[in-house]
């Protein structure tokens, strides 16, 4: 038997035992703080690994980082990131005995409604009309996490969901097309719902001031001609009691100024010019 052959098997367990660090496998951790954060707000993560002393380690973005602490030893290592606008994916990577282990975690950012507005048109509508409701809602995300429900009153008339869409903050604008049943006013909101229990979090709700259906009946033609006469004799005992009023005001003038004039010229006349009746 070689020399080699006799001390090959002592020698590499002897190498094992002197050097763990070259042949031990070893992990990287990654620890935050909830899996999403509200837009351009802040983050901590911490980046550990279970290799007893790293050569290396970092936090790998495209964001602002500050190192807040870290292990003595390099073994974890505290970062704020700041400013999250969008969605992110961070890299914890770290070194040991040359060999490159890394762990990757992604963020989303969410922003709640701040402002959600509800347009009617025509906001006076012809019972048994169609009408509009546009319910608009401000910058959101996830849309897929947005419910939007038109109220009235109390009362739920539907309710929207959305799919998943872009990575990106935008508007959200819905109509609704409805029949006016009733000859009541009709009182409608909208309520945006951002739900983001998946996450972790709460959900958020903001509502629009309410908006005012006002809701006219035309009369039936038999109601109409009533109307009509009724005016007509009201007009017609107006014009006969103004006809009355300057009457009698004509003939209270009268008495008080002569009998009709013609009788006071004939009194003033000498007695010669005057001659009796037969």
């Amino acid at each position: 038997m070689s020399y080699f052959g006799c001390w090959g098997l002592p020698m590499a367990l002897l190498t094992l035992l002197c050097c763990p660090g070259s042949a031990e496998a070893f992990e990287v951790y990654i620890e935050f703080e909830k899996q999403v954060v509200e837009a351009t707000e802040s983050l901590k993560i911490n980046c550990s690994t279970s290799c007893a002393e790293p050569e290396l380690g970092d936090l790998e973005t495209h964001l602002v980082k500050t190192m807040l602490d870290q292990h003595p030893k390099g073994r974890w290592k505290l970062f704020l990131v700041s400013n999250v606008s969008q969605d992110t994916v961070f890299l914890c990577h770290f070194t040991c005995a040359q060999k490159q282990q890394s762990r990757e975690l992604r963020i989303r950012v969410y922003q709640p409604p701040t402002e959600v507005t509800l347009t009617l048109w025509p906001q006076r509508v012809l019972l048994g009309e169609a009408f509009t409701i546009e319910c608009k809602t401000s910058a959101v995300k996830p849309l897929e996490s947005l419910t939007l429900t038109l109220l009235h009153g109390k009362k739920i008339l539907q309710i929207q969901t959305f799919e998943d869409s872009e990575p990106t903050l935008q508007e959200v604008t819905v109509t609704f097309n409805s029949t006016v049943s009733t000859k009541d006013s009709l009182n409608f909101s909208c309520q945006a719902e951002l739900d983001l229990r998946p996450y972790g979090e709460n959900i958020t709700h903001c509502i629009s001031k309410s908006q005012l259906l006002d809701v006219y009946v035309l009369m039936p033609d038999n109601q109409m001609v009533i109307i009509i006469v009724v005016v007509s004799v009201l007009l017609l005992l107006f014009v006969m009691s103004v006809l009355l009023c300057f009457i009698f005001g004509q003939h209270w003038h009268r008495r008080r100024t002569g009998t009709y004039g013609v009788l006071a010229a004939w009194r003033r006349l000498p007695r010669a010019f005057r001659t009796r009746p037969a």
